[in-house]
């Protein structure tokens, strides 16, 4: 196994090894932390620490995978950032955040509910990746779609991307490592991916990936030449999220490269 990170080295040192072992309130206990749910207005969730101890509050009125999401991201800062004074921001679907303590405490989050040493062999288990795998792994580790969604591309157990539309344009996209970075999904929609009738239409979720030219995804001046597949699903009246995936291997190569290798 790879070097623990901060989160996995905690649950390793408690003994975990069942998704169904992370258990929040006793992890917070254990690093000093007492959770208490409330209502809270204009945030979901915050946390106050004095030396060693702290209160975590979690706006009563979420969901309980974003429960979830903002204890692990309030014990993510607790690790990372005491002593200091933050304006926290829980965003546990959006890789694209600009500030760095909120991009740390949401990595720690994400490594903390989904732990790659317990995600890989769940991982293995599958041939194919799509929704409903993906929805498999959220329901074992009790975390949200749209989370568990993006650490798995992120975690580049295959070639993929996650792109994120709003009725305003692309809010923001994920690419796992071997998925080439030269490729990068325009900002608006085609009218002919199946995304464009979720978002626009009357489609309903896409049950099953399904085959588009990759130039409805990407301006590349190759992208006509290749297939992918794409499947999208809405995360909220406002919000689709979309997986594409890899059918042709040389999309993962560097054009350039190849072109040099015969001179």
């Amino acid at each position: 196994m790879a070097n623990p990170d901060p989160a996995e080295q905690l649950l390793l040192s408690l003994g975990i090894t069942e998704p169904d072992e992370i258990d929040l309130d006793a992890i917070a206990f254990d690093q000093g932390a007492y959770i208490r749910f409330c209502d809270l207005d204009g945030c979901e969730a915050d946390i106050l620490g004095y030396r060693d101890k702290a209160i975590i509050s979690i706006d009563r009125s979420r969901s309980k995978t974003r429960q979830r999401f903002s204890i692990a991201h309030e014990l993510g800062h607790w690790h990372h950032h005491r002593g200091q004074r933050l304006r926290c921001r829980v965003e546990e679907h959006n890789p694209n955040l600009r500030k760095i303590t909120e991009n740390q405490a949401n990595t720690y989050a994400a490594s903390l509910l989904l732990p790659n040493y317990l995600l890989k062999p769940r991982v293995l288990e599958y041939t194919k990746f799509n929704f409903s795998v993906i929805e498999s792994i959220a329901n074992d580790f009790s975390c949200s779609l749209s989370a568990t969604a993006l650490r798995l591309v992120e975690q580049d157990y295959w070639p993929s991307m996650l792109v994120c539309h709003s009725h305003s344009g692309r809010q923001w996209f994920a690419r796992s490592k071997s998925f080439h970075q030269r490729w990068f999904p325009k900002t608006e929609l085609d009218p002919d991916s199946g995304a464009f009738d979720v978002l626009f239409g009357q489609a309903q979720n896409e049950k099953r990936p399904h085959l588009i030219g990759a130039d409805a995804w990407f301006d590349n001046y190759d992208a006509q030449q290749f297939e992918m597949y794409e499947q999208t699903i809405k995360i909220s009246k406002e919000e689709i999220l979309t997986l594409l995936t890899i059918k042709d291997d040389r999309m993962l190569e560097d054009p350039e490269s190849s072109r040099r290798s015969y001179f």
